[in-house]
């Protein structure tokens, strides 16, 4: 059925986008990792099957979604898991946890939720936690082109949207330490945060955009 699911998205997103992909050499391809990426609009979830074939993958997903039926078909074989976004929801925590440890890909948009302005904001320290936990490598990804009101206006004005998927390479967190966890863990987010903004365009970077460490990253690459 995610083969179907799959088929079914890439040519619904092909008929309404023009995709462009960079950065498609630096996913892994075997080896369990954590995919980070910003959150625009409904059509980032879309993209994670147009472009990866694997079917290890898994996506927490807003529990506002699970109340609708067609969301709640999809989940059953996409593998979403849908989890409290307001409260601590240690049963979507768990569950989280026990597919990491299966070697199952997480992707996760550390900002929890779609952005209202389409510029990044403050990363949740959940992805930073869970990739650090399970030492897991993080790939940073970075959408551009898919937020809802770009998207809606061309198809009321029958044109095809222009999306850009850029791909960054894998990078590892140290471990968790046993003391001053919060700070780690913050230092951990805005490690994850500058690595997605370096794969957006400069009007995206939001509350990112002079942080001292995404200019550090976008000095290596220009000298690269």
């Amino acid at each position: 059925m995610i083969n179907l699911l799959r088929w079914i998205l890439r040519r619904f997103v092909n008929l309404i986008a023009n995709v462009k992909v960079v950065g498609l050499e630096n996913i892994p391809t075997t080896g369990a990792f954590v995919i980070v990426t910003n959150h625009l609009g409904l059509l980032d979830a879309a993209m994670l099957y147009y472009i990866l074939d694997r079917t290890d993958v898994f996506i927490p997903v807003a529990e506002k979604w699970e109340k609708n039926a067609l969301f709640r078909w999809i989940a059953k074989y996409a593998n979403w898991i849908f989890i409290d976004r307001y409260n601590p929801d240690l049963k979507a925590l768990r569950k989280i946890i026990s597919l990491m440890e299966q070697d199952k890909i997480l992707v996760i948009a550390p900002e929890g939720t779609r952005s209202l302005n389409a510029m990044m904001a403050e990363g949740k320290l959940g992805a930073g936690y869970l990739a650090a936990k399970l030492n897991r490598p993080i790939l940073p990804a970075g959408l551009s082109g898919t937020e809802d009101k770009a998207v809606g206006d061309n198809l009321k004005h029958f044109r095809r949207s222009h999306i850009l998927v850029s791909v960054g390479k894998t990078f590892l967190l140290p471990p968790l330490p046993l003391k001053d966890r919060d700070a780690a863990l913050q230092q951990f987010t805005d490690e994850i945060m500058c690595h997605i903004a370096a794969e957006l365009p400069e009007k995206y970077r939001g509350v990112y955009a002079e942080h001292p460490r995404l200019k550090e990253l976008l000095a290596n690459v220009s000298v690269q």
